[in-house]
């Protein structure tokens, strides 16, 4: 790509990431918070094995936002664009059941992604997020994340096993959680 198709690929995703929270407060390209995303690269499981370099390209094509106590980030239902990572603050997972009652179902500290599910797969968000704290937070699109596949295949593919991984070891513990209340059932 030539520094002119860059630079307007650049500003064309910047607008695209600020479409995506108009409400909230814009806080620029995740570049200008490596110092940051490195101080919790260890409670990073998208990050877990990658080298120092490898997290600062990723970085450049995410950006970051700020959120006040109480903003829903993804609603459940929603079309699923994007990835978050949670940089600071805490967010809760809330699911609604067919009698429209909300559940936590989870709490999510920095270091913590949400959305994989539905960036992957294309379907509605299964829960909606909803900060517990004010929260600074990373974004990864779909069309960035093609992107980075296709720029820097290595790159890519090593952050798609790893997402992968991360959705696997959900599924595990999901699993794991629901054997004893299926426990006599046929499955």
């Amino acid at each position: 790509m030539s520094e002119l198709a860059c630079e307007f690929y650049n500003e064309a995703m910047k607008s695209a990431y600020r479409d995506l929270f108009p409400s909230l407060e814009y806080l620029g390209s995740a570049t200008r918070y490596i110092g940051e995303i490195t101080d919790i690269i260890d409670e990073v499981p998208l990050f877990d094995e990658l080298e120092l370099g490898e997290v600062e390209a990723l970085c450049a094509f995410m950006h970051c936002f700020g959120a006040p106590r109480g903003v829903t980030l993804i609603s459940e239902g929603s079309n699923g664009e994007f990835l978050l990572i949670i940089l600071t603050g805490k967010v809760k997972i809330v699911k609604q059941s067919a009698d429209g009652d909300a559940t936590t179902i989870a709490v999510v500290n920095p270091g913590g992604s949400l959305g994989e599910m539905s960036m992957v797969d294309g379907q509605p968000r299964f829960a909606s997020c909803v900060t517990l704290d004010p929260t600074d937070f990373a974004v990864l699109s779909r069309d960035d994340l093609g992107e980075i596949v296709h720029s820097m295949p290595r790159l890519g593919n090593k952050f798609l096993l790893l997402l992968l991984q991360v959705m696997t070891r959900r599924l595990r513990d999901t699993s794991d959680h629901l054997l004893p209340h299926i426990a006599g059932a046929t499955v």
